[in-house]
Formats: structure tokens, C-alpha cells, sequence
């Protein structure tokens, strides 16, 4: 993880979410992650980043949905859902009691 928009972005949304080090750090020993203060700022900082677990509970404490979007990675296009698919997600979701069979059908888990 070696994006230097990581620093302001994650000092960013902390404070968009009116969180102090102090409360971020509490929550991350909440969720059994013993993080100091001081490496809360040095993340803010530059000086060092969180690993890829620790980054992705701070995400979920700031609330960031779309990480990619959030943290500057903007190229989506080879990426793409029709209208079929999107038929077939919506479709999907309508249905949990069918996961499982539909999982198996598709070699999924």
C-alpha cells in the first residue's frame, strides 16, 4: 500500500466523522487492535502506513464505502455490469433462500 493520498485522506475523513486520535484509537481496541495514538498520527503523517487489515477497519470506522473512489483510484472503466446483470443482482437479492443452490450451480464456494 504505497499510495501517498493515504496520509490525508485517512486524517481527512476522521475528522469528517469528528473522531479525535484518541477516539480512533479506542475503537480500534474495541475491535482487538492495539494501535497508539502516536501511530494513528504517524499514519496521518506519512510517515507510515496502516497494514492492509488495519486500513480496512479504519475505512469501516470513517465509514468509506467505495475505497477505491475515496483513496484516488478513479480507473473503473474495465469494470462494467449491463442491464441484464444488474437485472440479475436485483433478482438475486430478492431470492437469500436460493444463495446456496445458486452458489453451487456456480461453482462458488
Amino acid at each position: 500500500m504505497a499510495n501517498i493520498k493515504i496520509a490525508p485522506v485517512l486524517k481527512k475523513c476522521r475528522k469528517q466523522n469528528d473522531l479525535s486520535v484518541h477516539e480512533v484509537s479506542k475503537k480500534l481496541k474495541e475491535r482487538s487492535l492495539n494501535v497508539a495514538e502516536k501511530t494513528i498520527y504517524g499514519w496521518e503523517s506519512g510517515q507510515a502506513q496502516p497494514n492492509a487489515d488495519t486500513f480496512m477497519i479504519l475505512c469501516d470506522i470513517y465509514h468509506i464505502n467505495d475505497v477505491l473512489k475515496e483513496f484516488g483510484y478513479t480507473d473503473r472503466a474495465s469494470f462494467t455490469i449491463t442491464k441484464s446483470e444488474q437485472e440479475l443482482i436485483k433478482k438475486y437479492r430478492e431470492h437469500p433462500e436460493l444463495h446456496e443452490a445458486i452458489h453451487k450451480l456456480l461453482d462458488l464456494d
